[in-house]
């Protein structure tokens, strides 16, 4: 089950990379044609252009960073720095994107953006600290290393 589990995992975040780009770069015509159906989009087209495509793109390089995490799991060797450098590009893509989305409050408030900027701050923090803890991790496996 483990290994359905783990292509399962690799090819989800293999589509969403490349879909995550596909989307991003096809927002201009996206938001044009939805802007006919809601007129909030239509008004507001270029600010939600950039708000979009800003995240959007932060969006991709969290899961680019997923991917090389994930990478590491399957060579079964998870506990090395660039997974700490990876965590720790992950929090800040997570904190840029909740700064992101906030400057969409000048524009309309509603419940949904104020639920997106709450989870990517706790997806910044949750992976600011799990930084930590892999920091310590890969700390404890190399010093086990230099002692065998």
């Amino acid at each position: 089950m483990k290994d359905k589990l783990t292509l399962f995992t690799k090819y989800l975040l293999d589509f969403m990379y490349y879909s995550g780009f596909v989307v991003t770069f096809t927002l201009p015509l996206s938001i044009r044609i939805y802007g006919k159906f809601n007129s909030y989009f239509a008004e507001n087209y270029y600010s939600l252009l950039v708000v979009f495509f800003l995240a959007g793109i932060f969006a991709v390089l969290i899961i680019h960073e997923l991917r090389k995490m994930f990478r590491s799991v399957l060579e079964d060797n998870c506990f090395i720095r660039e997974n700490v450098k990876s965590l720790e590009r992950m929090s800040i893509y997570s904190f840029f994107i909740a700064v992101i989305i906030a400057c969409r409050l000048f524009i309309y408030i509603t419940p949904g953006v104020l639920v997106t900027i709450l989870v990517f701050v706790i997806a910044g923090l949750f992976s600011k600290v799990l930084a930590g803890v892999f920091d310590k991790a890969v700390t404890y496996k190399l010093e086990n290393d230099l002692t065998i």
